[in-house]
């Protein structure tokens, strides 16, 4: 049907899992389109808010709670963001999730983060993973990507801290909690396969769940 809505899946992660990583393995295996913390900048131009402004909220738990504007959803709002520099925590998700909303009413995407799940959870063709690894898995992770002063004691805090924020962020914004089985339609332990082993589970999923589309490697 020329009107169906394009795939969209969407990728939440505890901190040093390889979210993004696999992410971006299964955008490309798929052709897809791929958003991250581009996501981000390109909703900061969007809205005409400055990038380092959004950057510095991303993903984390509103520090005020009253917003600066009162509006509606949907993209026509957008221009309420245009050129401030000081619109709130609530204001500035708003405009990420009518971003959103635009990314994926155009073109089959995979996006990270960003409780794009639950920003998107009417849309018809929708699947959510979530991604999780045993702490020893994220802190080797997080060490290989780290400077080397990074050590097993501080990765672990720092994956405590991220993943504290982002559980917050995700559980104030939705009605659903953060890393809970519930809330997805699959979850995946990076540390039991090869990442493009894993990517082959997905696209398996897909073909089931999708019949009428095709998969093959791009």
């Amino acid at each position: 049907m020329a009107d169906k809505q394009p795939i969209v899946i969407t990728i939440g992660r505890q901190f040093g899992s390889g979210g993004r990583e696999l992410g971006r393995k299964l955008a490309d295996r798929l052709g897809y389109d791929y958003y991250d913390k581009e996501l981000l900048r390109e909703a900061a131009r969007h809205a005409g808010v400055s990038e380092e402004f959004f950057a510095r909220n991303d993903e984390r738990f509103p520090s005020f709670l009253n917003g600066v504007f009162s509006f509606a959803f949907g993209l026509s709002t957008v221009n309420c963001y245009a050129g401030s520099t000081s619109i709130s925590d609530d204001s500035l998700y708003r405009a990420q999730s009518d971003f959103i909303h635009s990314l994926a009413d155009k073109k089959p995407c995979v996006i990270v983060g960003r409780t794009s799940d639950y920003v998107l959870r009417d849309h018809s063709r929708l699947v959510n993973l979530f991604v999780h690894a045993p702490i020893e898995a994220r802190v080797s992770r997080i060490m290989s990507r780290s400077d080397s002063d990074m050590t097993p004691e501080k990765a672990r805090a720092k994956a405590a801290k991220v993943n504290k924020l982002r559980a917050s962020y995700y559980n104030f914004y939705t009605d659903k909690t953060w890393g809970d089985a519930a809330s997805y339609d699959l979850s995946l332990d990076t540390s039991l396969m090869p990442m493009d082993e894993l990517v082959e589970v997905i696209v398996e999923y897909l073909r089931r769940r999708f019949p009428d589309e095709s998969f093959d490697a791009k």
